[in-house]
């Protein structure tokens, strides 16, 4: 097939990008050596005959957008401006991008062509296929890959998995919203704090939860101490959690599988302690994180996508109105985002030559900050994607890290 119609959250990301929301997200890994473009250019036109649904552009239809079988060549690129900016999906040959900068690997896909677990995928491919390249190692290692594409990798298991009888849940608040300043346009701040991951899984035995519970809550702890330092008006904190879907549906799609939880907590109520939001988020998504409740959020999805009066609108007004309602229908309802890709297991033949790994959450004017975590080896990167100089939210949540006794190292791209 030489074109390819979006899953069910690809259609709203494909008429989101603008400056200010630009869909773009980064996973990256560090060698421990310098990267050399041409191998990296070779590693990448393997990488995509292995995959080569993610060898497209995205066009434009007469009601939806969709993928066409690009007939370009995707160069890699060297490093040079703030991540996750300035990659226009329509005028572009190709939905992602390849960099480069010293010994860093790093892809920046829009949403509408993948996840983070897609991402991952394809970046820990392209990996293996630069090492052996570099005769660092001689086979294939990655075992859980095949070696050619299986159909289950390119299905919209949105709409595999819809079911018509399931009834809508209908539960939105409006959310606390960050009052600060956005930075220019073009402008997008990383700060990650680097920590043993073994101190944190302690710590989160400590509090009864897993340790994406007590970073979530931890989060959020931060985000009330925010408001009540700078007297901000109290309203409901939720935090947009996107959970995936693969493993609970039995799907190896490399398309968009995720759907998002959104525990909240509203300091209206009175105070918390750290102790009493842990067990509430703890408790909420032992209720929510289960294929039944799942299931309801996807068929409301893909039923709204399905809606015959969507479905009949131009795609040029799709794109003027779809920014609108993901704002105020989608953003409005939950304050930040928190994204744990987990841990990175690699066969120790590629471990020995891979230094680390970073996740970018996507820019968004709604959402000024959103957080992204990922463990390898020892330690877990936390990461702070922001549209705004403001500093005190990390640093509040940081601090809190440090006061449980686990040391944390910063990175910042701040100038």
């Amino acid at each position: 097939m030489s074109w390819s119609s979006l899953d069910n959250a690809a259609k709203m990301y494909a008429s989101l990008p603008s400056t200010r929301v630009t869909t773009l997200f980064r996973v990256s890994s560090a060698l421990n050596f310098h990267v050399d473009k041409n191998i990296l250019q070779k590693a990448l036109n393997s990488t995509l005959e292995r995959f080569p649904y993610f060898n497209v552009s995205l066009k434009t239809g007469l009601f939806w957008s969709y993928f066409d079988k690009s007939n370009e060549k995707l160069l890699v690129e060297e490093e040079k401006f703030y991540p996750c900016m300035n990659l226009n999906v329509k005028k572009h040959h190709f939905p992602f991008r390849v960099l480069y900068f010293n010994n860093r690997i790093s892809l920046e896909f829009t949403h509408a062509l993948t996840d983070g677990t897609g991402a991952m995928i394809f970046l820990q491919y392209l990996l293996q296929e630069y090492l052996k390249i570099k005769n660092l190692i001689h086979k294939d290692v990655l075992t859980y890959i095949n070696d050619t594409p299986t159909k289950g990798e390119f299905e919209d298991s949105y709409k595999k998995n819809f079911d018509r009888k399931i009834p809508t849940k209908r539960v939105k608040v409006k959310a606390f919203h960050f009052p600060f300043k956005l930075s220019e346009k073009g402008v997008y701040h990383i700060v990650t704090g680097i920590l043993p991951v073994k101190d944190l899984l302690i710590k989160s035995k400590e509090f009864n939860c897993s340790l994406t519970e007590l970073l979530c809550a931890l989060f959020i702890d931060s985000i009330i101490e925010l408001i009540d330092k700078n007297g901000y008006k109290k309203k409901p904190i939720a935090l947009n959690i996107p959970i995936n879907l693969r493993s609970k549906f039995s799907s190896k799609t490399m398309n968009n599988f995720f759907i998002s939880l959104t525990p909240t907590i509203d300091p209206r109520l009175g105070d918390y302690t750290l102790e009493e939001i842990v067990e509430y988020i703890h408790n909420y998504m032992n209720l929510n994180n289960n294929t039944k409740v799942l299931k309801q959020l996807l068929c409301k999805n893909v039923r709204s996508g399905n809606n015959i009066f969507l479905r009949i609108i131009p795609s040029f007004i799709k794109d003027l109105i779809m920014p609108f309602v993901h704002s105020s229908f989608g953003e409005a309802n939950y304050t930040s985002g928190f994204s744990n890709m987990g841990l990175v297991r690699l066969p120790i033949e590629m471990e020995q030559h891979i230094e680390r790994f970073d996740v970018y959450p996507p820019p968004s004017r709604g959402n000024k900050i959103k957080v992204t975590a990922i463990s390898y080896k020892d330690n877990i990167h936390i990461t702070f994607g922001k549209m705004t100089y403001r500093k005190d939210l990390e640093e509040i949540f940081f601090s809190k890290i440090r006061k449980m006794n686990i040391p944390i190292k910063i990175e910042t791209n701040y100038v």
